[in-house]
């Protein structure tokens, strides 16, 4: 687009966009988003125990875990063991319907996961699911 100025010399328009102060904003995001994202999806860290098979958890709806220190997780928020019960009674749902999936560090002791079990027995779910990972195999040495 042309014009004139008062002068009488004909001018074109600057119609290019300057699109470093953009570059640089987008690099500046990328940046934050790559360093906060493995933050956000950590959650609650177990080891978890390694069988030779496992099943893909397809919807995990209600997800206990055990910690190396015993302590319990509905989700993410800490729970009592004595409360488990009702907090996983849900109005509505039967419990013979409900899947719970048990996440239990490998060094826990068996009392403390008889404990959870048996508290969300007391609740009437009977579908509990144990979550492993599969076993690293190792390349054998040469």
């Amino acid at each position: 687009m042309a014009f004139t100025n008062s002068n009488g010399r004909t001018q074109t328009s600057l119609s290019d966009i300057n699109i470093t102060p953009l570059v640089d904003v987008v690099l500046v995001l990328l940046i934050i988003f790559m360093l906060t994202a493995p933050v956000l999806q950590s959650g609650i860290h177990v080891k978890l125990p390694q069988t030779k098979t496992v099943s893909q958890i397809t919807k995990a709806e209600v997800v206990l875990t055990i910690t190396r220190d015993q302590e319990v997780y509905l989700g993410s928020k800490p729970v009592n063991l004595s409360q488990l019960p009702q907090l996983l009674i849900k109005p509505g749902v039967s419990p013979a319907n409900e899947v719970v999936y048990l996440r239990a560090d490998e060094r826990v002791p068996f009392g403390a996961f008889a404990s959870v079990m048996d508290a969300v027995k007391q609740a009437g779910i009977s579908n509990i699911s144990i979550v492993t990972e599969p076993i690293q195999n190792k390349p054998a040495a040469q």
